[in-house]
């Protein structure tokens, strides 16, 4: 039951961003091109999400566990430290360079776009290499 509920999650996703445009990487790079050809809708996705997230905490916090799990497992760590601050950094330009976040990058990947592919795959590339890098790193800090 679990992985029809994980499956179901992702088609919503996938249809969302879809629907909204997201998987357009034109879609982003126009919001963020504000004194050129910009396209303000990006704000309106923005906001629903906003929304359907509040309300949903709202909904599901109200239950004593998830549906799927003995407990729920909330994030405790609040460091604000440079790897977290790297990672943003190179999220943003990431996402401001090609337009693609990792979620619409891989629900765009159905429609078989050349852009989508390489992105997706340079994006596990620098994942599984961050991975490697930091695993090095590890024994060296203790």
């Amino acid at each position: 039951m679990d992985r029809l509920a994980i499956l179901i999650s992702g088609v919503l996703f996938g249809a969302g961003v879809a629907i909204s445009g997201m998987v357009n990487p034109l879609k982003v790079l126009n919001f963020m091109d504000i004194f050129g050809q910009w396209d303000p809708t990006l704000i309106l996705v923005m906001g629903a999400g906003l929304i359907v997230t509040f309300a949903g905490y709202r909904i599901v916090f109200k239950r004593p566990a998830p549906l799927f799990a003995p407990e729920f497992k909330l994030p405790t760590n609040q460091l604000i430290d440079a790897k977290l601050l790297g990672g943003a950094a190179l999220f943003g330009l990431g996402w401001g360079m090609t337009g693609f976040c990792p979620g619409p990058a891989v629900a765009s990947l159905v429609f078989g776009r050349t852009e989508s592919m390489m992105f997706v795959a340079a994006m596990a590339i620098g994942m599984v290499a961050t991975r490697h890098l930091l695993l090095r790193a590890k024994p060296a800090q203790a």
